[in-house]
């Protein structure tokens, strides 16, 4: 971790600056460029401010004093309500691909913990500041403030990601492989102190000897 790295909770005047730097992480992955095949990153930009929107309001985003790299969480220790006008507003920012973030959040949700939990939805670094140390201080940072709530953590991630945050606790759940796309890894972390359990969703139930992601790239 670099010793000049300063996070900061996000005001709303940085939602267009997170939205960005996730688009500039996220579009040039597989993931990405199965959201939006074409190169509109400005799209996606656009597509995940709703969602940086919506966490202001029912969750957190921090950001690095640099604007380089971003985590952006949602308070799901009760049920939450989608975005203000979600299906329109996607519509209207997605326009003809708004079907395939309809598909991923649905496959995401079937994986997602029922029970109260603390959901990473993106942790982001842009690409030209990747593998600086950026994506540790983030995570570290999370830790400090995740480990007093006492809630398990559940996020999604690529392959690559996985090791990072294995290092902060988080096990692999089953994977989620998007039709003619890329393979996403979902991973919980349990509370400080927990005795294993796993996040519940009686729909899809683990258990801790299940092996095989939306929080995004590192």
């Amino acid at each position: 971790m670099e010793p000049n790295i300063r996070i900061r909770a996000a005001r709303w005047a940085d939602k267009d600056t997170v939205a960005g730097l996730i688009a500039d992480a996220l579009h040039p992955t597989p993931l990405g460029q199965w959201l939006v095949p074409a190169a509109r990153r400005q799209l996606l930009a656009d597509v995940l401010l709703i969602w940086v929107e919506h966490a202001l309001f029912f969750g957190d985003v921090h950001l690095t004093d640099d604007l380089t790299a971003t985590t952006v969480g949602f308070h799901r220790y009760r049920p939450i309500p989608p975005p203000a006008n979600h299906r329109a507003r996607l519509g209207d920012t997605a326009g003809a691909h708004a079907d395939r973030f309809n598909l991923l959040d649905m496959l995401v949700a079937e994986k997602q913990p029922t029970e109260p939990h603390y959901h990473l939805a993106f942790l982001a670094v842009r690409p030209d500041a990747q593998r600086t140390g950026r994506a540790t201080a983030m995570l570290k940072h999370h830790r400090s403030r995740i480990d007093r709530v006492d809630l398990p953590c559940w996020t999604t991630t690529f392959a690559d990601g996985q090791p990072l945050l294995t290092r902060y606790g988080y096990t692999p759940r089953p994977s989620i492989t998007l039709p003619d796309g890329p393979t996403l890894h979902p991973m919980r972390r349990n509370p400080i102190g927990s005795s294993g359990g796993s996040p519940i969703n009686p729909t899809h139930p683990t258990s801790p000897t299940d092996t095989a992601d939306h929080g995004l790239p590192q």
